[in-house]
C-alpha cells in the first residue's frame, strides 16, 4: 500500500505553483534561523560587478594572452590585448573593495558589543562579490553571502563564513534580506544588477519606508561620474532637494572607511542601538 507523504514532506507539493507561499516564507525564515544562530545583528552591504577580477587573476591572464594568441584562430591581438589591460585597470576596484572591507571588519571586531555587528555582506559570486567577503575573511571576521539561483551564474566565492552562504530563487527576498539587516550600503562599478539594488534602497530611503539610517557610499568617481549625473533630477523637480545627499562619494578605501565609521557611529552605536536587538537577527523596520 501506497503511503501519501506528509504535504510539508511533499517535494512536488512543495515545487507546484501552490507550494509558492511556503518557499517565499522559507526564504525568509530560514536566513532569519541562521543569522540568529550565528548572533548577526547588522551588516554593511557591498555591491558590484561579478566580472572585475584580482589584480592578481588580470595580470596572469593578460599574459597569457600575450604568450597564447594564435592568428590562425581569428580575432585581433591589439583588440585583445586592449580588454587584458582594461580588466587590469578594473581590478583596482577588487583590490580596493577587498581593502575596505578588511579595515571595516578590523574595526568592528574592535567594539565592544554582544553581537557581531556591521558585518560584510555580498552577493555572494565573484567579482567585487568576492572581493568583499575575502577582505573581510582575511580580518578574521564572519562574511555573509547572499547567492541567486540562476542557470548561468557561477556559484558562491569560498570566503564566505560557514553557515551565511545562503542560495535564494527569488530576488525580491533576495533584496529583502540586503536591506532588512543593513546599516551602510558600499557601491562599487558595476552594471544593470548592481544600478538595481543602489536604486531599489534609495527609493526605499527616500520614501521613508525603512525606519533606521543607512549610509550609501558611491565608490569609484571615475567610472560613475560619466554614467550617474543626478543633478538634473534635482533641477526638473523629480527628487525634492536634498534627496542627492543620501549619497557620498569615495575614491579610496580609506575615505569610504572614514564615511562608514563617522555613520555607523554617530547613528548605530550609541547606548540606545547598542541594546536594542534582544534577539540578534532581527532588525528594526516599518511595518
Amino acid at each position: 500500500m501506497h503511503v501519501q507523504p506528509l504535504a510539508y514532506l511533499d517535494h512536488n507539493f512543495l515545487e507546484s505553483e501552490e507550494g509558492r507561499p511556503i518557499r517565499i516564507l522559507a526564504e525568509y525564515l530560514e536566513p532569519l534561523r541562521r543569522f540568529k544562530a550565528q548572533d548577526i545583528q547588522d551588516t554593511v552591504v557591498f555591491f558590484g560587478s561579478a566580472r572585475i577580477h584580482s589584480r592578481e587573476a588580470a595580470e596572469l591572464a593578460l599574459e597569457k594572452m600575450r604568450q597564447g594568441f594564435d592568428p590562425r584562430a581569428g580575432g585581433d591581438l591589439d583588440t585583445s590585448l586592449a580588454r587584458g589591460r582594461k580588466a587590469v585597470q578594473w581590478s583596482r576596484y577588487y583590490e580596493e573593495a577587498r581593502e575596505l572591507a578588511r579595515l571595516l571588519t578590523e574595526w568592528s571586531l574592535a567594539l565592544d558589543t554582544a553581537h557581531h555587528r556591521f558585518v560584510v555582506t555580498s552577493g555572494g559570486g565573484p567579482g567585487i562579490m568576492e572581493a568583499a567577503n575575502r577582505g573581510a575573511f582575511e580580518a578574521g571576521g564572519k562574511t555573509i553571502g547572499l547567492n541567486i539561483r540562476l542557470p548561468f551564474e557561477q556559484g558562491a566565492n569560498r570566503y564566505i563564513t560557514e553557515g551565511l552562504q545562503f542560495e535564494f530563487h527569488y530576488f525580491f527576498m533576495r533584496k529583502f534580506w540586503f536591506a532588512y539587516l543593513a546599516k551602510a550600503l558600499v557601491i562599487f562599478p558595476g552594471g544593470f544588477g548592481t544600478l538595481d539594488e543602489m536604486f531599489e534602497i534609495l527609493t526605499l530611503m527616500q520614501t521613508e519606508k525603512l525606519a533606521k539610517q543607512i549610509q550609501v557610499v558611491l565608490y569609484g568617481s571615475e567610472y560613475w561620474d560619466p554614467i550617474l549625473n543626478f543633478e538634473p533630477l534635482e533641477e526638473w523637480g523629480a527628487i525634492k532637494s536634498g534627496d542627492i545627499n543620501l549619497i557620498r562619494r569615495a575614491d579610496s578605501p580609506a575615505a569610504a572607511f572614514e564615511i562608514l565609521k563617522s555613520h555607523l557611529t554617530e547613528h548605530h552605536l550609541t547606548p540606545e542601538t547598542l541594546q536594542e536587538m534582544k534577539a540578534p537577527g532581527i532588525a528594526k523596520t516599518r511595518s
